[in-house]
C-alpha cells in the first residue's frame, strides 16, 4: 500500500498586537517554503506586495533564511544569505525545525510572525488542502505602519469625528473593498492561492 498523506499543522501568531491575531492551517508535507509563505499570506489575509522571509534557528546550531533572493544583498534583515524558499521543502527541515520560528513581512512595516509547528498528522480523506481551521480577528491592512503603528488606526477607525478618519476610511476600503473590522475573521472566508501560479507571476 502506498504511503498515507501527511500534513503539517501550523499557528500562525502576529507579534506586538493585542489581543492577538492568529490564524491555524494546515497544508500539505510536500508544500516548500514558497508554497508555506502563500499559505501563511492568504490565511492571514496579507496581500503579498512586499518582501518575506523565514528565518530558523535549527537545532543543529544553524541559521536558515528562506525567502526571495535579491542578487545586491538588499531586502535583508541580517547579513544572512537568502535561500530561494520555492527550493527548499519543509520536509527536507523536518526533523532540525525548532517548535518555533519566525516569518517577517514587509521589511518596512516589519510585520513579524510567530510560527509555531504545531504537529504532523494524517491527511484527511476528501478534505482539501491547505486549509485553515481556525483564527481570531482581521489582518491589518497593507501599509498600515507596523504593530507599533495599529492601535493608532484602530483609535481613527473608531472616532468618526478624528480628522483622519474620511481619507483612513476610504484608503482601506480601496484596498479590502469593503469596510474594516478589526474583530472579524471566519476561516470559511479564506480562500487559497495555487502557489505554483503565485510564482510563476512574481516572473522566479
Amino acid at each position: 500500500m502506498p504511503p498515507k498523506k501527511q500534513i503539517y499543522q501550523f499557528k500562525i501568531t502576529l507579534q506586538g498586537i493585542k489581543p492577538p491575531i492568529w490564524r491555524r492551517i494546515q497544508v500539505p508535507s510536500t508544500y516548500t517554503f514558497y508554497d508555506l509563505h502563500v499559505a501563511i499570506q492568504d490565511a492571514m489575509g496579507w496581500l503579498d506586495y512586499h518582501q518575506h522571509e523565514f528565518r530558523i534557528q535549527a537545532n543543529t546550531g544553524e541559521t536558515f533564511v528562506f525567502g526571495i533572493p535579491r542578487e545586491d544583498g538588499s531586502f535583508m534583515l541580517a547579513n544572512d544569505r537568502i535561500l530561494a524558499g520555492w527550493r527548499h521543502k519543509i520536509s527536507k527541515y523536518e526533523t532540525i525545525i525548532p517548535r518555533t520560528f519566525m516569518y517577517t513581512y514587509d521589511y518596512g512595516d516589519d510585520w513579524r510572525h510567530k510560527i509555531d509547528f504545531e504537529e504532523i498528522r494524517p491527511a484527511e480523506p476528501g478534505v482539501t488542502y491547505p486549509r485553515c481551521i481556525k483564527g481570531k480577528r482581521a489582518c491589518p491592512p497593507e501599509d498600515s505602519g507596523g504593530a507599533w503603528r495599529y492601535p493608532y488606526l484602530l483609535e481613527v477607525l473608531g472616532n468618526p469625528q478624528h480628522p483622519e478618519y474620511e481619507d483612513t476610511v476610504q484608503c482601506i476600503e480601496a484596498q479590502k473593498g469593503d469596510i474594516f473590522d478589526p474583530e472579524h475573521f471566519d476561516p470559511a472566508e479564506v480562500e487559497f492561492d495555487n502557489p505554483k501560479e503565485r510564482l510563476r507571476r512574481t516572473n522566479r
